[in-house]
């Protein structure tokens, strides 16, 4: 009964949303482990009789099975993809999804760095050593601009408009955005690329990568992620530091600063400003330590 809906919907999934192969084994898997749990608790239910109710069943027996918050958020995520497929093809009348609430999501708030332990950061790179100014402009630029590492990576020389002010990203969904660069960064950055990067063997297809590895190829993420881990242990930082901490750093200092979030949310390439609102949450820390310190009644 569920076989041939599911077979309809990885077509549609594949050719009208083209996701991944990855996505759509999981858009599927969601669906398998519905039926599954109709099949034992309500036999005779397939998938154009299902209601809110039986949905509502599934979650809850999910999370007596311990399957964590996020996980049901995800499959529940899933189950509503296959529910508005079947309301598209008119094989339902009504959507038995939409209004089915998920476990409460704690949002887990990101690691950053304050402004001297960023300064920190920096004052440990030896300049002198053939990486230093490559990796000086490396970490200006993902702290001064707030880039994923990805978008870092496939920065292009004609992405940099410095004497603008700007750099162009390529970000999720390969949606373009323009984000602007501070003056530290664009200093650096020019500096790599005029004394560093003009000394490699630069490799046929990478002529117009910004960031290079000795061999003349793009730079791998594992070469961020190790250089910024030997610089914090150089520095002597004993936070758990990735390239996303300067993300989370960016962000964080510019709400405490007073930026406005809607502004914050186009640099960072947010889709939602609830995303961006989690980088409140040392502003409001600093006003509720405020309030516990000046306010008669705050103790």
């Amino acid at each position: 009964m569920w076989q041939r809906y599911s077979i309809a919907f990885k077509n549609y999934l594949r050719l009208e949303r083209s996701l991944s192969e990855h996505s759509i084994e999981a858009y599927l898997h969601d669906v398998n482990s519905l039926s599954q749990y109709l099949e034992q608790a309500h036999p005779d239910v397939g998938p154009l009789q299902v209601h809110e109710g039986h949905i509502s069943g599934f979650l809850q027996h999910l999370g007596e099975l311990g399957l964590v918050a996020h996980s049901q958020a995800r499959m529940l995520s899933g189950l509503k993809a296959f529910f508005k497929y079947l309301l598209l093809e008119n094989l339902i009348q009504h959507d038995p999804a939409q209004h089915v609430e998920g476990p409460k999501l704690g949002r887990k708030l990101p690691d950053t760095l304050s402004f001297p332990e960023i300064e920190q950061m920096l004052a440990a790179i030896d300049l002198s050593s053939p990486a230093g100014p490559r990796d000086r402009a490396i970490l200006e630029l993902l702290y001064s601009s707030g880039l994923r590492v990805s978008e870092l990576l496939d920065l292009k020389l004609t992405d940099c408009y410095f004497d603008s002010g700007f750099v162009r990203v390529l970000g999720k969904g390969n949606k373009a955005r323009l984000v602007p660069v501070g003056g530290d960064a664009i200093h650096y950055t020019t500096l790599y690329i005029t004394h560093t990067r003009s000394q490699y063997d630069i490799q046929k297809g990478d002529e117009d990568t910004l960031f290079l590895n000795r061999r003349g190829t793009q730079l791998s993420r594992i070469t961020v992620f190790t250089t910024i881990k030997t610089l914090a242990q150089t520095a002597g930082i004993r936070k758990t530091i990735s390239p996303h901490t300067f993300r989370h750093s960016f962000a964080t200092h510019l709400i405490e600063g007073g930026a406005d979030l809607r502004a914050v949310q186009q640099m960072l390439g947010h889709e939602s400003i609830t995303t961006t609102e989690i980088y409140t949450h040392l502003d409001r820390a600093y006003l509720t330590q405020t309030l516990t310190d000046f306010h008669p009644r705050g103790k």
